[in-house]
């Protein structure tokens, strides 16, 4: 019984992993860019979340929307301000970049906010479902159900819309898109605000389970979700769901049945098992190059 909980708190946690990976996986199709950055857009979220929840008294479904709003225009910024002058650059200076727009934000909210921890309001005051011996708190299932629901609306929009259409044109070729009529940059800056709006739920989603908010709670979980990314495929859709479920249950199973202190470990062990066996991922494409 105690495997079957895990079980359930896995997919759970896999499932924020999968909507932070997925804002990696996105970015990266189309400009081919690691956003070190992501990890900080989740954090954003959870602190507009603290803000709209403490401050404004917004409910839980308020509190989503207004964390998704401002993790989407943070991101649009980002990659307006920092990506898009260096889009031509080498790909050392903007993986430079990104990981200085990550210190960067993480200071920024440490001066506007102070580094001590915040409590997250209970936005869900539902206690947990016992179904036998095992015990779901009604938080679990709010993260897995959103997860879910956000990662087939995902899917939705890009196989079956314009907007869809577009980013699969520029990430399959930015010119020959912009020669039939798209709006690369336009379409590259919704992908950043699709990526980062996921990125902002899931931050909520974690501080509403995790009732703990600091200005660094962007930074692991940002590094997980990379792992996960790389896992299941970076670029491929359905592969951060698969990697970032992955991530989840392993981190789960190895806390329950290792070591909480080795957890992360194992995790990034798993990284460098990827990279030296299949470094396209479980479900990513082998791209021949040309000489």
């Amino acid at each position: 019984m105690e495997f079957l909980q895990q079980l359930i708190n896995g997919l759970a946690l896999g499932s924020v992993y999968a909507l932070l990976a997925l804002g990696y996986t996105m970015v990266y199709g189309i400009i081919q860019l690691i956003n070190f950055a992501h990890g900080e857009i989740y954090m954003i979220g959870a602190f507009a979340g603290f803000y709209s929840a403490s401050t404004l008294k917004l409910p839980l479904i308020p509190t989503l929307l207004v964390a998704m709003a401002v993790s989407a225009l943070s991101g649009i910024i980002i990659e307006k301000v920092a990506y898009k002058p260096l889009r031509n650059s080498p790909r050392i200076a903007l993986l430079i970049t990104a990981i200085g727009v990550s210190l960067f934000l993480q200071n920024a909210m440490r001066l506007l906010v102070g580094s001590n921890p915040k409590p997250f309001p209970d936005l869900i005051n539902a206690g947990s479902i016992n179904i036998g011996s095992i015990q779901i708190e009604v938080k679990t299932i709010l993260m897995f159900g959103v997860s879910a629901l956000l990662v087939i609306l995902l899917q939705f929009i890009v196989y079956k819309t314009k907007v869809g259409k577009a980013m699969r044109a520029s990430s399959q070729d930015m010119e020959a898109a912009s020669l039939m009529g798209i709006n690369v940059n336009n379409t590259i800056s919704l992908t950043f605000a699709i990526g980062s709006a996921l990125a902002g739920i899931a931050g909520v989603l974690v501080a509403i389970s995790y009732p703990s908010i600091t200005p660094y709670m962007g930074a692991m979980p940002g590094l997980k979700a990379f792992v996960a990314a790389v896992l299941g495929g970076i670029g491929s859709i359905p592969g951060a769901l698969v990697g970032g479920i992955a991530i989840g249950l392993l981190e789960t199973f190895s806390k329950a049945y290792i070591s909480t202190n080795f957890s992360d470990a194992i995790v990034f062990a798993i990284l460098i098992v990827i990279l030296l066996i299949k470094p396209a991922g479980l479900l990513g494409k082998k791209i021949s190059v040309k000489v």
